[in-house]
């Protein structure tokens, strides 16, 4: 094998450590491609519609048309988009392109059901190309991509075209499926498909999918749950203009029908809604008579609105709808960010165990019938209707450390969890200096002061030096200047102890953003001081268990070190100068073009590699790749140098959050910005470099066949790991299942090398890599991924909360900002802070 079929990192060879297994995975073996060349045709429709689905009803409308012309029974598959492939030549003449008109037949509106469609041949695709890829003799060209494509197209053809089945991207839903969410939605069961390239063969990847609907019927019915009101009577007295604003920011741009025009029930779409009722909203007909909505509708149709106090929908410019007459049309996904008690209940219909989540993947299966579907035997593919059951290594748990002070200090953890009982945190911090604010009116100050003296116990247990156990505690207005009372706060802490103040404690009345994320701002970019957040209702129970996750976080708030591992299980950083890096970037909720997108990253300062140093950066919204990358590493390793005293001689980078189709991207701009920033400290500064995508934004799913091999939630046993069979063809990737599964199917983390100049080998990377999983600071159990990308996120998350005069009470876009004044509006975070671990 040679290197020119990538310019990413070969797999060195197949890995050993570790028990090894087998195990089912949700993937499907396509045991015949196509003997015979395929013909790509470039589709154009015009006017040109973004909608896949009447896209098709086109092609559908185009193949009844030319059935006895062209098509002659050739069975055709079309993306929805730009692209239909055939395994026979259409005769297109000699040109090779043709153009038809297409009437969809709307006999309301003519014009707008007329299509002309042009057919061009663009291409011929031999699949001895993708047959050298697979078995790692070939490059992955547009040719090996398209016929990928080619099967991607072929197994959605049939359910996309399906009047039953809704279908989006890589996945179709099924509404028979569903179940009712709050305020309005409703969540569907669907299943994903996606062609995979694996080593010697190519796979299908079927998984359950979900996602979520708007509920369709009578409009104002939908505007009760969106306001979660009992009955539209509630609203009798009129709308706010902030419900006006919910309202219009979650409806903007649905399909809907009216019911007041007998059989010519147009559809429109919802352009925004008006501010006045419609027994107030006024507009001139076309003989220049002025009426309300409501009176027009009384005159014009002899209908006496029973909702005129509510707004009108306004479908094009100066076309007002009441409300009742408007029925929202069923199959329309909903895009916005889901809030906290949709999100439960998605939580709970997704949910499935291993053996239920499997059963669904076979019946799914079925339902495709990819063995009866005349399109893949017009193409002659043929699929294996069972699940693929491939090779798999259990590794070993490694041997974690605690304070030697500590009853058994150094133990390997079973199952991938451990108890905090008796254990002393590696190195603990000491507290001297710190406040309580109390925003929660109804608590007295005695609960308070109890919670206190069981905290500092605790404290005390995991080896905290607690030098004042009475901190002052302020009482505050959670509606009152926040800013104020935190710099009062501090001021108190710091007077008491007659030293710099450490920590400010804040009991919040509930979970709501806009109070939390005032506090954060305020303690992170004003103070410059670490905050901890609890619920009134924590403290007033005071239990043990939350009081150690506390103090867990306080530890490393203050730069305290809980857990780490013992030089000898992580060798390729305790030998030599290693700094490990972890990076994301966090995007808006979908649907919001205005907000940025953050890219944070954080880098190990010890020898253990668990205390992290921070860094952010606000950047173009839906950015992927970190822009300013470089200035970003650049001052991580002189912070390295500044706390170890030496620069790194070795650099293991992972970075979250990049799809397969950005892989190069990054290769080009981040790895190439890491090197440019070594350089331009010193010329003569070139650290090794491996640089790892971790992903878990994917359809594989794993299931223990062995008794012995699984965990009592049903899931592999943590410390899984897959590096054959459904792995890229020759690039070194792998999948690891790290934690022990609490709830539903446990997805594994998947790991991608781009570039590896410390010569891993896949056992020496996996090992190292799972190890790491189990140094997550603020819990007693190994998580799903290694914990530098995760800390990245969970600092790009919080940085979500710098912004000044932001307002989170209703989620409203601050949409009249150009793109500089909207990342301006971010506050940096105090230097001091970018040393320790504050958003934990």
């Amino acid at each position: 094998m040679v290197q020119e079929i990538t310019t990413l990192t070969l797999r060195p060879s197949e890995g050993k450590a570790g028990r090894p297994i087998k195990v089912r995975a949700n993937f499907f073996e396509v045991t015949s491609l196509p003997n015979q060349n395929i013909h790509h045709y470039d589709v154009r429709i015009d006017p040109i519609l973004k909608n896949d689905k009447v896209n098709r009803k086109i092609w559908e409308a185009l193949e009844v048309l030319e059935a006895d012309n062209i098509f002659k029974g050739i069975k055709i598959i079309y993306d929805g988009r730009a692209n239909a492939f055939a395994p026979k030549a259409l005769p297109l003449g000699p040109t090779s392109l043709k153009t038809f008109e297409v009437n969809l037949g709307d006999s309301r509106n003519p014009e707008k059901s007329t299509f002309r469609v042009a057919i061009k041949h663009v291409n011929e695709i031999n699949l001895e190309e993708l047959a050298r890829f697979l078995r790692g003799e070939g490059a992955s060209t547009n040719n090996v991509l398209t016929s990928v494509m080619v099967l991607d197209v072929l197994i959605r053809h049939m359910p996309a075209s399906l009047v039953d089945y809704t279908a989006f991207g890589r996945s179709f839903f099924i509404p028979q499926d569903k179940r009712p969410l709050p305020n309005g939605v409703e969540t569907w069961q669907g299943y994903y498909q996606s062609a995979r390239p694996t080593p010697g063969k190519m796979m299908l990847n079927v998984d359950v999918s979900a996602s979520v609907f708007y509920q369709p019927g009578p409009l104002p019915d939908l505007i009760v749950k969106i306001l979660g009101k009992r009955s539209l009577d509630e609203l009798r007295g009129g709308l706010r203009d902030r419900d006006i604003k919910i309202i219009e920011r979650t409806i903007k741009g649905l399909r809907l029908k009216v019911t007041h025009r007998g059989e010519q029930r147009r559809d429109y779409g919802i352009q925004r809604l008006t501010i006045t009722p419609a027994d107030k909203t006024m507009f001139t007909t076309e003989d220049g008579q002025e009426y309300t909505v409501a009176g027009f509708f009384q005159k014009q149709y002899n209908k006496r609105l029973a909702f005129p106090f509510l707004p009108c929908v306004v479908v094009r410019k100066d076309v007002f709808l009441p409300m009742e007459v408007c029925n929202i049309l069923p199959g329309q996904r909903f895009r916005q960010k889901l809030n906290e008690a949709q999100t439960a209940e998605m939580i709970k219909f997704t949910c499935t165990k291993p053996h239920i989540r499997a059963n669904k993947i076979k019946q799914g299966i079925q339902l495709l019938q990819y063995q009866a579907n005349p399109y893949l035997q017009a193409f002659s593919v043929k699929v294996k209707p069972e699940m693929a059951i491939i090779k798999a290594r259990v590794l070993p748990p490694p041997t974690i450390s605690y304070h030697p002070a500590s009853q058994e200090p150094v133990f390997a953890p079973q199952g991938g969890v451990w108890s905090l009982r008796g254990k002393k945190a590696c190195t603990a911090a000491s507290l001297t200096s710190w406040s309580i604010v109390n925003f929660t009116h109804q608590m007295p100050i005695t609960v308070i002061q109890r919670f206190v003296r069981e905290l500092c116990q605790t404290f005390s247990d995991i080896g905290m030096n607690v030098i004042n156990r009475t901190p002052d505690i302020i009482s505050a207005d959670p509606q009152g200047n926040i800013e104020r009372t935190l710099k009062e706060a501090w001021l108190k802490a710091g007077n008491q102890a007659k030293a710099q103040p450490q920590l400010i404690f804040c009991v919040m009345p509930h979970r709501g953003t806009p109070l939390y994320a005032e506090v954060k701002r305020v303690s992170d970019t004003v103070i410059g001081v670490p905050s901890q957040c609890l619920q009134s209702k924590h403290v007033s129970e005071a239990k043990k268990q939350l009081c150690a996750n506390v103090a867990l976080k306080v530890n490393m708030k203050l730069g305290g070190q809980n857990v780490k591992l013992a030089p000898n299980q992580i060798p390729f950083i305790a030998q030599r100068p290693t700094i490990v890096f972890g990076a994301d970037v966090s995007h808006p909720a979908p649907g919001d073009f205005s907000r940025p997108s953050i890219a944070a990253l954080v880098a190990s300062m010890d020898v253990n590699a668990v205390r992290y140093a921070s860094s952010i950066r606000i950047q173009a919204n839906r950015t992927e790749v970190i822009a300013d990358l470089g200035n970003m590493v650049k001052d991580m390793l002189k912070v390295f140098y500044h706390t170890c005293g030496q620069k790194p001689e070795r650099i293991l980078f992972y970075r979250d959050g990049i799809s397969e189709g950005q892989f190069s991207e990054s290769m080009n701009n981040e790895v190439n910005a890491i090197k440019a920033a070594c350089l331009a400290l010193d010329p003569t500064y070139n650290p090794t470099l491996t640089f790892i995508i971790v992903q878990k934004r994917h359809h594989a799913r794993f299931f223990p066949i062995d008794q012995r091999d699984t965990e009592k939630s049903g899931n592999c046993l943590p410390g899984t790991v897959v590096d054959t069979d459904v792995v890229h063809p020759f690039e070194f990737d792998f999948y690891l299942q790290s934690h022990s599964g609490l709830q539903g199917t446990s997805r594994p983390t998947h790991y991608h090398v781009l570039k590896d100049e410390n010569n891993f080998t896949p056992d020496a990377l996996a090992e190292l890599s799972y190890r790491m999983c189990y140094t997550y600071g603020r819990c007693t159990r190994a998580i799903s991924m290694v914990t530098a990308p995760y800390y990245a996120h969970l600092l790009a998350a919080r940085a979500r909360f710098h912004r000044r005069n932001e307002n989170w009470s209703d989620g409203a876009t601050t949409e009249s900002m150009d793109s500089e004044g909207q990342i301006a509006s971010f506050s940096a975070v105090k230097p001091d802070l970018q040393k320790v671990m504050y958003y934990m």
